[in-house]
């Protein structure tokens, strides 16, 4: 089932590409494995093309990367508390939840012991929403400009979480924005900033995301079925 789940997925971002006039290899699909057990992993390693898989905690992020079989791609998506970020500058490929110029400082400084560059997105909570974290889109730049040069930490683009909503279509104004603020950074050609990435959509709104210019969408219940939060 997992299989199917994940080529169902795979084939809806291939069908939003088209309409959007896109190459299907400018999409990552994020495998967002939260909650669930590590034979769910590699049931779709066995049978699929995943390679990158998305966490939202820092223990069990930790727990899987080292007790997976093989090599995958680790990315930490959820709220990243200071005091845990020692854990895995050294095993995430990309963390997409930077929203503040101290959580950026704790990165840089736990990456040097570690002496490796870790790739960022900073978060924006782009519908300004009081339950979820990220900086407002007025606060972007002026975040990614006190921390560009940490020699550490490379700015590769930019994440959101969209409000949870009925209908995708009511959040397409928030991906689009995102898009536009990622452009309108991109123009300015500052130094050591990367524009490439755009982390948007999850299972129930990727396909607008991708329409909408998302390179990465992470998507849990689409592929893994509904979570246990009380594990």
């Amino acid at each position: 089932m997992l299989k199917e789940n994940y080529e169902l997925v795979d084939q809806k971002i291939t069908e939003a590409c088209k309409r959007a006039g896109r190459d299907r290899k400018d999409v990552t699909l994020i495998a967002v494995s939260k909650t669930k057990p590590l034979s769910d992993i590699e049931e779709l390693l066995a049978e699929t093309d995943a390679i990158d898989f998305g966490e939202n905690k820092v223990q069990e992020l930790v727990d899987k990367y080292e007790t997976v079989s093989r090599k995958v791609n680790w990315h930490m998506i959820g709220h990243l508390q200071t005091n845990k970020v020692k854990y895995i500058v050294d095993k995430v490929c990309l963390i997409h939840s930077v929203d503040s110029v101290n959580l950026a400082k704790t990165i840089e400084k736990e990456a040097a012991k570690h002496d490796v560059i870790v790739k960022v997105l900073i978060e924006v909570n782009v519908a300004g929403e009081e339950s979820k974290f990220g900086v407002s889109v007025e606060e972007t730049e002026d975040l990614i400009m006190q921390i560009k040069d940490f020699p550490h930490i490379q700015i590769e683009g930019l994440m959101t979480i969209a409000p949870f909503v009925d209908d995708p279509e009511d959040n397409r104004v928030h991906f689009r924005r995102l898009r536009e603020l990622l452009l309108d950074i991109n123009s300015k050609n500052i130094d050591n900033v990367h524009m490439n990435v755009l982390s948007m959509g999850m299972t129930n709104d990727y396909e607008v995301a991708v329409e909408e210019g998302a390179t990465m969408v992470r998507v849990g219940t689409g592929i893994f079925g509904a979570r246990n939060y009380n594990i």
